[in-house]
């Protein structure tokens, strides 16, 4: 009953075929989307998983991505793709927050035809929107996205659609990588040669260089200001409005040529730097329009019976972009003033004073950026001759009263310069042509940039204010003297100072001497 039991020897493992996992992967790439005018950075990632043949898009996809899904299958299809028997995701990361855009095509088709290789690179943005027939095509998006994050600094290098070159290149500082099908971008992932083959973009306008920084600016003068008839003090006040970009506002009878004077600031505006030619064609992109990159400041001149939200931007689901922000870094000008109405022009003091638009809605609130030299022009009463030596006024004292009273001490408050034309007469000539006054712009225009001013006078801070409009002794005393005879407020006597730095400019005087000072002075609203 002693019997040995054999309880068998362990088998060798080397014998046994046991099945490796085998790791699935899970490939990613890099693309954005514009929250307000601000671009989100978007992780785009897929996998293949076992299941019900199928493919999805997860993460708070709009519509126009929902169609992608078509787009793509067409694309890769036609490239001699063969879909596997797989459930395909993909995952737009973070979750929480809504995109949109065609730009995102490419990115997800080149997950899904490298699906069985690992994507390694990291930092590489991928843009673009697929034709049926694979074609990369461009989008209106992509512009304001990628300067948006090269603004933030988040972007060295991007695969791009070819056709979008043409204005992606004016971006300095990122390596564009150009395709012009989805089947040169998968042989570019394969190769995994991301050298840039797209040439920085060189501006043709002129050019000057302060302290390292080129300025462009453009002598195109499509009106001239020779063919404004005498008007000379509304001539010099729009030299100084446009040398430190002020505020300004012209009154005078029906045809003295308000609207004329208008009109030609802008071909005398101060020079710009390459990020003002990229945030001004940004607003263009923004408004449906392609830009053409010129050193040309802006103008926008809406009609009085414009709406608020068009002026401003606004909408109900979504809100674009306004008059006043399309003015950015440019003119917006209001002819007949007081017949704007009273909401658009109360609404138009935070824009003057903080040089943005906050535009809220239940779906979106957006920032926009509105450093604007606004421009007016205004009859002195409703029927335009109050100032006429030869035509009677038929307005009542009532009537003139209401009409005048459309404008709010602090709306007047924000601007700088105020001037009444003169009544014109047959024997005026034209003294000064916009050639001229453009050379004494750009003569103010650098010397305020010597002083290392980042901002131009017009548009100066209180402490800026301190440090660069210093008056000299005489010029103190006349200031103390005006602070006490007019009960100028904190804003006027800043506006003051920032002409009379102006004026200062143009007279090539390193202080604000007594000249410049009573001129300034001579520019107030009575």
């Amino acid at each position: 009953m002693n019997a040995k039991i054999d309880s068998g020897t362990p088998p060798n493992k080397k014998h046994i075929n046991m099945k490796q996992k085998k790791e699935s992967i899970v490939n990613r790439l890099t693309c954005a989307t514009l929250e307000g005018v601000n671009a989100q950075v978007i992780e785009v990632e897929a996998t293949f998983t076992k299941g019900l043949p199928g493919f999805s898009v997860v993460g708070l996809a709009s519509s126009d991505i929902q169609e992608a899904k078509e787009r793509t299958k067409s694309a890769l299809l036609t490239n001699n793709f063969v879909f596997p028997p797989l459930k395909i995701t993909i995952n737009l990361s973070p979750s929480d927050l809504k995109k949109s855009g065609t730009h995102l095509d490419l990115a997800m088709a080149l997950l899904i035809a490298m699906h069985k290789t690992v994507i390694e690179e990291e930092g590489l943005f991928v843009f673009g929107e697929l034709g049926l027939d694979g074609k990369v095509k461009t989008s209106s998006m992509l512009f304001p996205l990628v300067l948006s994050l090269k603004e933030q600094g988040l972007i060295k290098r991007a695969i791009v659609p070819k056709e979008a070159i043409s204005y992606l290149s004016h971006i300095s500082g990122v390596d564009f990588i150009a395709v012009d099908t989805l089947d040169e971008a998968i042989a570019l992932l394969k190769s995994k040669n991301f050298k840039a083959n797209v040439q920085a973009f060189s501006y043709e306008a002129e050019s000057f260089t302060i302290k390292e920084i080129p300025y462009y600016f453009e002598r195109k003068y499509e009106s001239d200001f020779i063919d404004v008839k005498g008007q000379s003090v509304a001539k010099r006040a729009s030299l100084i409005a446009a040398a430190g970009m002020h505020n300004f506002l012209m009154e005078g009878n029906p045809g003295c040529g308000k609207s004329m004077i208008a009109k030609r600031i802008k071909d005398i505006l101060p020079p710009l730097y390459e990020e003002e030619i990229l945030s001004i064609a940004k607003h263009q992109f923004l408004d449906g329009v392609t830009p053409n990159f010129s050193a040309l400041r802006p103008i926008r001149s809406p009609h009085h019976t414009a709406t608020s939200a068009s002026v401003f931007g606004g909408g109900s689901s979504m809100a674009k972009i306004g008059e006043v922000a399309l003015a950015h870094k440019g003119i917006l000008f209001f002819d007949e003033l007081p017949h704007f109405s009273k909401a658009v022009l109360e609404a138009l003091r935070e824009p003057l004073q903080d040089k943005k638009v906050h535009i809220a809605r239940v779906n979106a609130k957006i920032e926009y950026e509105a450093d604007i030299m606004f421009v007016a022009a205004q009859n002195p009463c409703p029927c335009g001759n109050l100032l006429s030596k030869i035509k009677s006024c038929r307005c009542s004292e009532v009537e003139i009263k209401r009409y005048q009273n459309k404008l709010s001490d602090p709306f007047l408050d924000r601007i700088d310069l105020f001037v009444v034309m003169q009544e014109v007469n047959s024997t005026d000539k034209g003294d000064i042509s916009s050639a001229q006054m453009h050379r004494e712009v750009l003569k103010a225009f650098k010397m305020q940039k010597r002083r290392s001013q980042s901002r131009l006078n017009g548009k100066l801070t209180e402490e800026e204010i301190e440090n660069y409009c210093i008056l000299d002794g005489d010029a103190n005393k006349i200031m103390e003297n005006a602070i006490q005879k007019f009960g100028l407020s904190h804003r006027s006597i800043a506006s003051v100072k920032k002409i009379g730095r102006t004026i200062a400019d143009l007279n090539a005087h390193e202080k604000i001497e007594k000249s410049d000072l009573l001129e300034a002075l001579s520019y107030r609203r009575r």
